[in-house]
């Protein structure tokens, strides 16, 4: 028995950028990311900061930000956290962000779809506690997650310039196979899991 892809490449990832600062030391990995990727990813950033706060009051008449997130995620065939750590947490912006896509009930945005997770800190742990979160919060949401190889960036300066060059070469050989990784674990779930 073969199996038919219903969706071949290119792949749509939607990345989050966990943080709202304009100064983001995870925006600047994540231009990087896309820089290194392989030419079978396409990227659109799922924007998160317009989102207000959720309530289940929303659940019967979605605002037009609730809608606006959901539709893009339905836009595209995977996504990439890219997360910074606050607090041993993952940013209150994007857990709102999850939480308006996973909702109403029985509506899940993040159901079947293929994600991965990675983050940046200028400390040495290098979000490592923000990623175990998330991971909980999107098991519960059952998105298809890459689990192996893990990505904890510890950021130092100059080590990816503003236009998202990797100046370190040892650096820049892992963020390549990370996302080489990742767009192999995407084809398998998509072979398994097409699109709906």
């Amino acid at each position: 028995m073969t199996t038919i892809h219903e969706h071949e490449p290119p792949y749509t990832v939607g990345y989050f950028v966990g943080s709202l600062s304009t100064t983001s030391i995870n925006r600047t990995l994540s231009k990087a990311l896309i820089r290194l990727a392989p030419d079978e990813f396409e990227f659109v950033e799922i924007p998160i900061g317009d989102l207000p706060l959720y309530s289940p009051d929303y659940d019967a008449d979605y605002p037009p930000e609730g809608l606006a997130l959901k539709e893009a995620i339905a836009s595209v065939d995977a996504v990439l956290f890219v997360t910074p750590e606050y607090n041993r947490a993952i940013p209150g912006a994007l857990k709102n962000a999850i939480d308006w896509a996973s909702r109403p009930w029985g509506d899940n945005s993040f159901s079947d779809k293929p994600s991965a997770i990675i983050g940046a800190s200028i400390g040495a742990i290098g979000t490592a506690v923000a990623q175990q979160n998330l991971r909980s919060v999107l098991a519960f949401c059952n998105s298809r997650q890459m689990s192996s190889p893990e990505a904890y960036i510890q950021m130092t300066p100059g080590l990816i310039t503003d236009s998202g060059e990797v100046t370190n070469a040892g650096t820049a050989d892992f963020l390549r196979q990370y996302m080489t990784s990742y767009y192999e674990f995407v084809t398998r779930v998509l072979t398994v899991l097409p699109r709906r």
